[in-house]
């Protein structure tokens, strides 16, 4: 039996030693769909909720139901956002998501769901990638809907409170920073310009649900797939876990490359620990992708 299909179990069935080779089998299969999460961005200076092992939360993420029920919060979201929006617009893709659209581009990955908030797959060049929880470029109005570019909220905060950005804070996961309470306080949060609504991130919160048409979209694109690739996701939620397990129960075989456990390794047919950008550029040239 093919080494890749099996019906799922404890642990890979490749032998270690032989792992980086065996994704690069699975890949020239062609067909594969890419899951990929926080562990990818890390290469470009943006850090995840979670470290190494995957389980240790380096911080607590505002939750949905915090952000729209309370003013203080959304004050406290919108003063660390802006502290830290500098550097997420300034990051760049890393090696992992250029080998990425690299294998994208030769048709050995066909679509690519993230779990990241980033944009930097789209940076890349990969613009079809399906963002499941949304991305921090665009803001939407919780009142009126309309939805605007995070450029143009940032030029408007940066009126409100000028002189408030500070060099030396801590770049936390999503985009934020940590501030001292005291200069948190004194933040001015924009509204909408068209409505005087509530303003909020494009992005899924904790507690909030993804939108069911982009989960039925990521399923179908699971369903048409070869194999399932997880890169750099420990599967901790299971806004991501249930596409592993959807692919497992179809009998696809599926692949993480994560660094630290994921809650998907006993579904996994293959599970390499090796940093993003070496392993995909790794495998990229093997497959001579351009």
């Amino acid at each position: 039996m093919d080494a890749f299909e099996h019906p799922g179990g404890p642990g890979p069935v490749v032998p270690p030693g032989q792992q980086l080779e065996a994704l690069v089998r699975l890949l020239d299969r062609r067909g594969a769909v890419v899951l990929s999460g926080a562990g990818l961005s890390t290469e470009s200076g943006i850090p995840d909720y979670r470290g190494a092992t995957g389980r240790h939360r380096s911080g607590t993420p505002m939750t949905y139901q915090e952000f729209t029920g309370s003013a203080d919060a959304r004050r406290r979201y919108w003063a660390r956002s802006h502290s830290g929006w500098p550097a997420i617009a300034g990051a760049r893709p890393n090696a992992g998501h250029r080998a990425v659209e690299r294998l994208r581009r030769a048709g050995h990955i066909t679509a690519v769901i993230t779990q990241n908030v980033d944009g930097l797959h789209h940076a890349a060049g990969t613009r079809e990638a399906v963002e499941l929880h949304g991305g921090l470029r665009r803001v939407v109005c919780l009142g009126c809907r309309r939805t605007s570019t995070r450029a143009e909220l940032d030029r408007r905060l940066e009126d409100l409170n000028r002189g408030f950005r500070r060099s030396g804070a801590e770049l936390r996961p999503d985009g934020d920073a940590r501030l001292p309470q005291p200069l948190v306080d004194g933040f001015r949060v924009a509204a909408c310009a068209d409505c005087g609504g509530v303003l909020k991130p494009d992005v899924v919160f904790f507690g909030e649900n993804v939108p069911v048409p982009r989960v039925e979209r990521c399923y179908e694109l699971v369903d048409g797939a070869s194999s399932l690739v997880v890169l750099g996701s420990s599967l901790a939620v299971l806004s991501g876990l249930r596409f592993v397990r959807r692919a497992a129960r179809a009998g696809l075989p599926v692949a993480i490359v994560n660094q630290g456990p994921t809650r998907g390794d006993e579904l996994a047919a293959l599970r390499l620990d090796l940093p993003l950008g070496t392993a995909m550029t790794e495998v990229a040239r093997l497959l001579d992708a351009p």
